[in-house]
């Protein structure tokens, strides 16, 4: 994508804050970048207790996003060639919850990125693989585009630590918990 079209959506310090939080390894700078990247997705108060632990928050996040996803892709309509991949989306939807529910961030971080581009696939077909698609979904609806950018932004073979993991996931959860 290009920088000067994500900057028209997204304010310079919220874009340094996933740079510095994909990069750095210090855990109240990860926690801190976070914080302000969740700014962009009107997060920040629910985002803060689920930075500090509030497993009550993070149980109730988890759930909104499963039971979202699950509407997702039940109620959109593919082709029959796609009926099959539905089906699998939503088992591994299923066996990622169970991860997260388990704790298990770092198993769950590369099934994160499986499920959503499985996801937006469905939603939008072919055309999610086009090099265009970014700034499509910018145009199309601004909030979309800055999750979708969100995600392309984060390494998808990280090795972090758990809790880098776990934030990095949770925020990106959080949009669609709520799209």
């Amino acid at each position: 994508m290009k920088g000067d079209l994500i900057e028209e959506f997204v304010d310079k310090k919220s874009l340094q804050a996933l740079t510095v939080f994909t990069d750095t390894a210090d855990e109240a700078e990860i926690t801190t970048q976070a914080l302000q990247v969740a700014t962009i997705f009107n997060a920040l108060p629910t985002f803060k207790e689920i930075t500090a632990d509030n497993v009550a928050t993070e149980t109730k996040l988890v759930s909104s996003f499963h039971k979202n996803l699950v509407l997702l892709i039940q109620k959109t309509w593919v082709e029959k060639s796609d009926e099959e991949l539905k089906a699998q989306v939503l088992y591994h939807l299923d066996e990622f919850c169970a991860l997260l529910n388990s704790h298990k961030y770092t198993q769950a971080y590369e099934s994160f990125f499986s499920i959503v581009d499985d996801v937006i696939y469905l939603m939008f077909g072919i055309q999610t693989k086009a090099k265009e698609f970014s700034e499509y979904a910018l145009r199309i609806d601004p909030e979309f585009g800055i999750f979708w950018w969100y995600v392309k932004s984060l390494p998808r073979d990280a090795t972090w630590p758990t809790q880098k993991s776990r934030i990095a996931i949770l925020l990106g959860m959080y949009f669609l918990a709520n799209f």
